[in-house]
């Protein structure tokens, strides 16, 4: 039985715990949980020990690692990523991140390698509200590879930030355009996709990005990679009403890591 933990209680977290109350991740227990809000912790704990199973609130990252956990979910964000995740992979804990955004950072990319080479363990990259990434890095092996990446978010995502103006209520108005870098530097939370799929393809400094809102949607965002070659076009494109298809990522692959089929 491989022992997992997880950091960041809120929804996301609920999914993951809700697959293992429901018997689809059967070679997992969660033996502990961790939140900057101890209430949220208790809360995800409390649905796993009326249940029957034994789950610990950690008061610090110290304490859930001391549980020796195989792998450590990581539903917070990208600064909550940089924090946790050189002492994780120290502890001999591989890490499933849903908060790509962190590995931006060329320097806090490159500790990551170094430390998961040494000890032995791996950063999982969850796919989020995307995919496709297995297509993306086939088609930049092939060679001459160019990416570009388009987020497009209902208006409702925008009407109380300083980006909102009244005519995005009638039509498509481009929020920002530039490299993935620049766009997590932007948005740290909002475009972790977009750094994922940098990572697959051409990289960060590479990758174009472009964000814009669209009165299409009441509610949730689109995913759009494309990837062109000298023999290759492909694109990805996802819209999600809700974030919950990136909690499900992280169960597919929490699922992937130990089945003997892999996709």
């Amino acid at each position: 039985m491989n022992k997992i933990v997880i950091v960041g209680c809120g929804y996301l977290a609920d999914i993951v715990a809700d697959a293992l109350l429901n018997g689809i991740l059967p070679e997992y227990e969660l033996v502990g949980v961790y939140s900057r809000t101890t209430a949220k912790a208790e809360r995800l704990a409390s649905r796993m020990t009326q249940a029957g199973k034994s789950c610990s609130v950690c008061i610090s990252l110290n304490d859930l690692l001391e549980l020796k956990p195989d792998y450590l979910v990581e539903a917070a964000s990208p600064a909550a990523m940089k924090e946790i995740a050189l002492p994780t992979l120290r502890n001999g804990t591989s890490i499933v991140t849903l908060s790509i955004g962190a590995l931006a950072d060329d320097r806090f990319l490159e500790a990551v390698k170094e430390a998961g080479n040494e000890f032995g363990t791996r950063v999982y990259l969850a796919s989020g509200a995307t995919g496709g990434f297995d297509v993306l890095r086939t088609a930049t092996l092939m060679g001459n590879a160019s990416a570009q990446f388009l987020n497009e978010k209902g208006v409702g995502a925008f009407r109380r930030s300083n980006y909102y103006s009244a005519e995005m209520e009638s039509k498509n108005k481009q929020i920002f355009s530039g490299t993935a870098r620049e766009a997590i530097a932007v948005f740290p939370t909002g475009l972790n996709v977009a750094v994922a799929a940098s990572l697959a393809t051409v990289g960060p400094e590479k990758l174009q990005v472009t964000m814009e809102s669209t009165p299409r949607f009441e509610a949730g965002d689109r995913q759009r990679v494309e990837i062109q070659n000298d023999q290759v076009h492909a694109v990805v494109d996802v819209f999600s009403a809700t974030p919950e298809i990136a909690g499900w990522s992280v169960v597919a692959t929490l699922q992937n890591i130990v089945s003997p089929i892999v996709f």
